[in-house]
C-alpha cells in the first residue's frame, strides 16, 4: 500500500491562530471562554518542551466543540487538544510552526448519567479520573483505570492515547473500560456513539478507531465507560526478589494460587529505592537496606475469599523455593497505602533526578528477564550510568529509564542519549516489544514510529488520516510526522 503524502500535516499548509482570528471565534460564540494560554498550557511534566504562545479555548459544550471544529477546519489553522497536560510524548503541545488554537475540554466536566445495574457511567471529557473514582464509589462499585496523576488527569486525554496504568493486569488498558464514545470529527459533525452495549456489531467500531489515536482524527467529549464490582478485601505485599527471573516466577505462582483477582504485580529496582532516599530522605521505606530488586502484589477479592490468606501462602511457598528473600504483608489499609506511596512516588523522583533518556517500553513476558540482563551490561559500555527500571511486570510494561552517576548533570551526557535509546528501542523491537507500551506517540516518538512501525501498518495510518482529517486541522505533528 502506498501513503498518500500528508500536505495536511506540514506547518506551511497551516495558518496561525491570530488576535484576528480569536476576534472572528469569539463572534461566532460569544459565550465562549477564550484567553491567552497561561504557562500551564505550554509546559509539560519533564520540563522538556515548552509549547508556541497561542490562544486557549474552553467550550462547555459538545454543540460549542463542534462549531470550533468546523471554524478551524474552514479558516485552515491547527487544533491542539488539551487534558490534564499531564502526558510525557509531548502530544499535548506544539512546538513549531503555525500557532494553533488550543482546545482544553477541561469545562466539560459533567457526569451526565450512572447506570448501577448496568455497571456503566458516562463522563464527560473533562472529567478527572479522582472524580471518576469517587462517583463510581458511591454507588459501590469501581472504575480501575488510575495512575499517579489521577487527580489532575481527565479521561477524554486517558481514552486519546489509551492509558494504561496500575491495574492493567486485571482490567485492561482504557480501551477495554469505555463502551461508547461521543466525538467531533474534523469537519465539524458529532459522532453520536455513547451506546452501552457490550454486543454491538454493527460495522465498523469508529470507538477503538478514535481511541489512541491521540486526537489526530477527532476530539473525544463523551464516554460510557464500564463499572466493576468493588472488592469486598484487598492484600498487598512488599516482596524481595533475587532478580527479574525470580520476579516472574512469582508471577506465575501467584496466577496459579490467586488467579483473575490479581490487581497489581509491579517490579522495582534497587536505583528507583536510592532516588527516593536521595530526594525525600524523609519518606518512609519498607525496607531498611534498599533491595536490587522487589515486586508490590496486590490481590483483590470478592466477599468470601480472603486475600491475605492467598499472599501468605504464596510468600511461604514463594521463599522455601528461594524466589523471595524477605518481604512484608501490608497489615492495615494505612500500611498498603504506604506501599504504593513507594512506587507512585518513584516518577516524581526520577523527574527530579533527571533522566539521561527515558523508555515506555513492552516486551513479552518470557523475554523480559533476557532484555533486561542484556541491555544493562550493554549500556554500561556505553558509559557509567545508572538505570532504573521498574514497571508493570504483569502486563510486560517497564519504564526502563537511564540517568548520568550521582553528582553528574544529564546534560553531560545529551550527546549520546539518541545512542541509548535506539540500543533500548532496538532490544526491545528484536525480541517482538513495543517501543510505546503505554504513554502513546505524542511528538516525541513520530521518528521512532516511522522507524520501527510496519510499513503496512504505518501507510494504512497515513490513509486513515488522510481521509479523515483532509486538511490536517487536528493535532498536527503528532502521531504521524510530516513526509
Amino acid at each position: 500500500m502506498t501513503a498518500p503524502p500528508l500536505k495536511d500535516q506540514r506547518p506551511n499548509m497551516l495558518n496561525a491562530f491570530t488576535h484576528d482570528t480569536a476576534t472572528t471565534l469569539q463572534s461566532a460564540l460569544p459565550d465562549l471562554p477564550l484567553k491567552q494560554a497561561e504557562p500551564r498550557y505550554l509546559e509539560e511534566p519533564r520540563g522538556k518542551w515548552t509549547g508556541l504562545p497561542t490562544y486557549v479555548a474552553a467550550p462547555r459544550n459538545t454543540e460549542d466543540v463542534a462549531t470550533i471544529v468546523r471554524f478551524a477546519n474552514t479558516h485552515r489553522f491547527g487544533l491542539q487538544p488539551f487534558g490534564g497536560g499531564t502526558g510525557l510524548v509531548g502530544g499535548q503541545l506544539t512546538t513549531k510552526g503555525p500557532e494553533p488554537l488550543i482546545l482544553s475540554l477541561e469545562n466539560m466536566k459533567a457526569i451526565r448519567a450512572i447506570h448501577p445495574q448496568e455497571n456503566t457511567l458516562i463522563a464527560e471529557a473533562g472529567v478527572t479520573l479522582e472524580t471518576i473514582h469517587a462517583a463510581a464509589a458511591d454507588i459501590n462499585r469501581l472504575f480501575p483505570l488510575t495512575y499517579g496523576s489521577k487527580g489532575t488527569a481527565q479521561i477524554g486525554a486517558g481514552l486519546a492515547v489509551n492509558s494504561g496504568g496500575l491495574n492493567v493486569l486485571r482490567y485492561g488498558m482504557a480501551r477495554d473500560l469505555c463502551l461508547g464514545i461521543e466525538a467531533v470529527l474534523p469537519n465539524g459533525d458529532i459522532l453520536h456513539g455513547l451506546k452501552r452495549l457490550k454486543k454491538d456489531n454493527t460495522g465498523y467500531d469508529l470507538r477503538h478507531l478514535l481511541i489512541g489515536s491521540e486526537g489526530t482524527l477527532g476530539i473525544i467529549t463523551a464516554a460510557a465507560l464500564k463499572l466493576s464490582p468493588r472488592p469486598a478485601h484487598t492484600a498487598t505485599a512488599f516482596l524481595v526478589v533475587p532478580s527479574p527471573t525470580a520476579a516472574l516466577e512469582l508471577l506465575a505462582r501467584t496466577w496459579d494460587a490467586a488467579g483473575e483477582v490479581i490487581s497489581a504485580f509491579e517490579i522495582l529496582s534497587g536505583t528507583g529505592f536510592q532516588f527516593l532516599k536521595d530526594v525525600f530522605p524523609d519518606m518512609r521505606q519498607p525496607f531498611a537496606t534498599p533491595p536490587d530488586w522487589s515486586v508490590l502484589v496486590e490481590i483483590a477479592t470478592s466477599a468470601g475469599t480472603d486475600p491475605q490468606a492467598i499472599l501468605e501462602s504464596v510468600f511461604a511457598d514463594a521463599f522455601e523455593n528461594g524466589l523471595v528473600t524477605d518481604g512484608l504483608i501490608a497489615s492495615s489499609g494505612q500500611q498498603a497505602d504506604d506501599f504504593w506511596a513507594v512506587r507512585e512516588t518513584i516518577p516524581l523522583a526520577n523527574r527530579i533526578v533527571g533522566a539521561i533518556a527515558s523508555h515506555d517500553i513492552s516486551l513479552p513476558l518470557s523475554h523480559l528477564a533476557e532484555f533486561i540482563d542484556t541491555t544493562h551490561k550493554q549500556l554500561h559500555e556505553i558509559a557509567p550510568i545508572r538505570i532504573n527500571c521498574f514497571g508493570h511486570l504483569g502486563d510486560g510494561n517497564l519504564h526502563y529509564n537511564v540517568y548520568p552517576p550521582a553528582g553528574k548533570d544529564r546534560k553531560v551526557y545529551a550527546d549520546i542519549a539518541a545512542k541509548i535509546s535506539h540500543l533500548v528501542h532496538d532490544n526491545v523491537v528484536a525480541r517482538g516489544g513495543s517501543f510505546s507500551a503505554e504513554h502513546g506517540i505524542g511528538r516525541l516518538k513520530t521518528a521512532d514510529l516511522a522507524r520501527y512501525a510496519d510499513p503496512t501498518k504505518l501507510a494504512t495510518m497515513r490513509t486513515i488520516k488522510a481521509a479523515f482529517d483532509p486538511n490536517g486541522i487536528m493535532n498536527p505533528g503528532a502521531v504521524i510526522a510530516a513526509n
